[in-house]
């Protein structure tokens, strides 16, 4: 059969449109498979929690599974890095925290390019941390910490979540804001080092209040302040580090979010293929703001068009 010339092109131009067509639609429809969220720290601590909660709504919310994976190590210096390597068809997201600045902003020889080679997505969780001791220790005040460690220098050992990470350098801060004296024992994330905490191996820990809230609330562990300006929605009772005005300083509020991988030059696919996160209410919608509330979270989701501002502003 022969087609007129006019009806012969009409078909041949609709071929070539095929595969740019296809190309869109599967732009459309992400996720069409599993997504792999990578978190850097082990369950049980902050992020962790944040990022199985996200994960969950995102799943709810878009038809296909947010799989959660914990790969803890080096403060999420290895995570991240398995992350810039990965393919940048949005299926592989990393969590990021505090300790990713952190790293960023100390660590000279990281094995990627923070500001160059991760892709910012949007902003989820805002945490507090929570200043905390095994009941054993005899201070029930932020003023009876310092007097006790001035006291007995050396003598109380500050557990952390690991070398450098928000935990960590909270603690330092403070050390260093009030003059006093403790030793500090890094742990592999925070959900081992609260272990040692409520044991009593440890005595005081600087913690996000995600981690430690149930610890507090079965009373294994007593809370002494927070270090946000305004109270903990989940525990309204406990004085600020900042309304103590400990010196001339405060230690600031700390935010967590997930962000989009990518290589460089292929910005537009990291970006492209979430873009229907914001279609469905990211932008505007809290996930679980009373689930969030309860363990000393805010929801803060929001866009994030530049991450090296964001970085910069830290």
């Amino acid at each position: 059969m022969k087609l007129p010339r006019r009806r012969f092109l009409h078909v041949a131009a609709g071929a070539a449109a095929l595969p740019a067509v296809s190309r869109i639609a599967q732009a459309e429809v992400y996720p069409t498979r599993p997504v792999h969220i990578l978190v850097g720290f082990p369950p049980g601590q902050a992020a962790d929690i944040s990022a199985r909660l996200l994960g969950q709504w995102l799943s709810e919310r878009l038809g296909q599974s947010f799989v959660i994976d914990n790969r803890p190590g080096a403060a999420s210096t290895i995570v991240t890095e398995q992350v810039v390597h990965a393919p940048p068809d949005g299926y592989t997201l990393l969590y990021i925290v505090a300790s990713n600045y952190i790293n960023a902003t100390l660590k000279a020889n990281l094995p990627y390019n923070f500001i160059r080679d991760i892709e910012p997505v949007a902003s989820t969780t805002r945490s507090s941390i929570v200043v905390e001791v095994n009941p054993s220790v005899p201070v029930k005040t932020i003023p009876e910490l310092i007097a006790y460690a001035k006291a007995y220098p050396g003598k109380l050992n500050m557990a952390s979540g690991g070398i450098g990470n928000s935990t960590h350098l909270a603690g330092e801060l403070f050390k260093m804001m009030t003059g006093i004296d403790m030793f500090h024992v890094p742990y592999r994330g925070s959900a081992p080092a609260l272990t040692d905490l409520v044991s009593g191996q440890v005595q005081v820990m600087f913690d996000l209040m995600a981690s430690s809230i149930a610890y507090i609330r079965a009373g294994q562990l007593r809370p002494l302040a927070v270090t946000t300006a305004q109270p903990s929605e989940a525990l309204p009772e406990l004085p600020t580090i900042t309304l103590r005005r400990i010196g001339k300083h405060a230690i600031p509020e700390l935010t967590g979010g997930v962000w989009q991988a990518y290589r460089r030059g292929n910005r537009e696919v990291g970006r492209g293929d979430c873009v229907r996160w914001h279609q469905t209410g990211v932008k505007t919608r809290s996930p679980g703001p009373q689930f969030l509330g309860a363990r000393g979270m805010s929801a803060v989701v929001r866009l994030l068009p530049n991450l090296g501002n964001a970085v910069k502003r830290r």
